[in-house]
């Protein structure tokens, strides 16, 4: 029987379709249940007929991203540089890598989820709660807080995990996670009637299940980091490495945080059927955004390899084919949720002031997933190739540039500002991205035609 390629075939040899399919598709697979989770997890929710709760679900979205966000400091930038180390054969090293940002990741969540305890009264204030959806969101913040290490260790992991190629084997870790967090939402939301508590409770325990099954691979079955748990420091200048890009993860969901702190209190000026409405857009334009996070997460293994390699010309072709991706399948989802949008929304929801907003912000929100792709692939690209300066770039412009524009939009606008200031973001965001990505191709220019020469 014919041994099945290694995970660095793909990386350096497979055909650049060939490649991208065996690194994008699981990983697109994955991220695209995920979403689908997440839409059946306000479904569930739904089906309960209380728009408050609705609502406190949609508040309580920032503190799920502030978990990832911390989640992927380690796991993003231990992850890229895992890659990179690999490549250049240092795999003693990689492990090194490894094995702090496994522990780091853990005790990090530990420590937030004791100072959130105490904290979870202005916490959930500042979310934008009101008197009707107080209760809800402070359920659904200090659930997600206290189980929050689970969900920072699991998305660390994650990125560990597709650090050497091997994204069949992180997707298998998404897809243990969605089968719980579905069985555990029926249970707790529909049979036990634990509701918005059922909610996140279910959504801890699913990220716990996915990180048992990423150690139990890490440990038995990776080509390079068996052995990392036996290694948890790392010298100065390691440390400084995995730093320099996995803060720009942070930094960037510092500013989205503020930014939707700003959309959620704009959007309950006009009452909670526009955060309803807000919550069900978000989550649709999440399908057409994480497939293509998919694509461009599944590459950065690809292209940290090839850049550390410096393989100028295997890089290029990487990154048009995924791009050429990209835009055919943002156009594509778009379009079609575009016409049918009035019937999307009604699935959620049947109050009539939800259905009638919820329609028109659906609109602006997939404009804005439209650039979304390619912001992402910009930023995935400078992470990959350890391009501190571009990366942190993206990050803050992505974040501090939508505070301005929804409050200047707010004030001339009202709440036709609010909906269009992020689309208006993200496209100066994508030109920001594209403006520093020519930077870029002139630097990888510049090393191709020294090597050829």
């Amino acid at each position: 029987m014919k041994e099945a390629p290694s995970n660095t075939y793909y990386l350096e040899e497979a055909p650049i379709r060939k490649a991208i399919a065996h690194l994008s598709i699981p990983m697109m697979l994955g991220m695209s249940a995920g979403t689908i989770y997440n839409i059946i997890n306000a479904f569930f929710i739904g089906l309960v007929h209380d728009t408050a709760m609705l609502s406190a679900i949609t508040l309580g979205l920032p503190i799920f991203t502030v978990l990832m966000a911390i989640g992927n400091i380690f796991g993003v930038g231990g992850g890229t540089f895992i890659t990179r180390l690999v490549a250049k054969g240092e795999g003693e090293k990689a492990k090194r890598v490894a094995g702090y940002s496994f522990y780091g990741s853990l005790v990090a969540g530990i420590i937030i989820a004791l100072a959130a305890y105490f904290a979870v009264n202005p916490i959930v204030h500042l979310l934008g709660a009101d008197a009707a959806t107080l209760a809800y969101t402070k359920q659904y913040t200090l659930t997600l807080f206290i189980g929050g290490f689970a969900i920072i260790w699991n998305f660390c992991l994650e990125q560990i995990v597709r650090s050497e190629g091997a994204s069949r084997e992180s997707m298998y870790g998404m897809l243990v996670s969605i089968v719980l967090s579905i069985v555990f939402d029926i249970l707790f939301i529909l049979v036990l009637d634990w509701h918005v508590f059922g909610a996140a409770l279910s959504m801890v325990l699913a990220n716990i299940g996915s990180t048992a099954y990423y150690v139990w691979y890490l440990e038995k079955r990776s080509e390079n980091l068996k052995g990392l748990m036996h290694h948890a420091a790392i010298g100065a200048k390691d440390q400084l490495e995995v730093y320099k890009i996995g803060v720009s993860e942070l930094i960037q969901t510092s500013f989205l945080i503020v930014t939707t702190l700003l959309l959620n209190n704009y959007s309950m000026e006009y009452g909670e059927h526009v955060v309803a409405s807000f919550g069900i857009a978000l989550r649709i334009v999440q399908l057409p955004e994480f497939l293509t996070m998919g694509l461009f997460l599944g590459i950065i293994p690809l292209i940290a390899y090839n850049f550390s390699n410096r393989n100028i010309a295997r890089l290029k072709g990487a990154i048009k084919q995924t791009a050429a991706y990209i835009g055919v399948i943002s156009g594509v989802f778009i379009g079609v949720v575009l016409l049918l949008r009035h019937s999307v929304v009604q699935l959620f929801s049947d109050d009539a002031s939800v259905l009638s907003v919820g329609v028109y912000i659906m609109g602006a929100m997939l404009i804005s997933a439209l650039f979304n792709g390619f912001t992402g692939l910009f930023t995935g690209i400078f992470q990959a190739s350890g391009e501190g300066v571009p990366t942190t770039i993206m990050a803050a412009v992505q974040g501090a540039l939508f505070i301005p524009v929804i409050i200047l939009l707010h004030h001339f606008f009202d709440l036709h500002g609010v909906i269009w200031s992020m689309t208006i973001t993200e496209t100066i965001t994508a030109a920001t991205g594209l403006i520093l990505y020519m930077g870029y191709a002139k630097k990888i220019n510049r090393l191709e035609t020294g090597i050829a020469a």
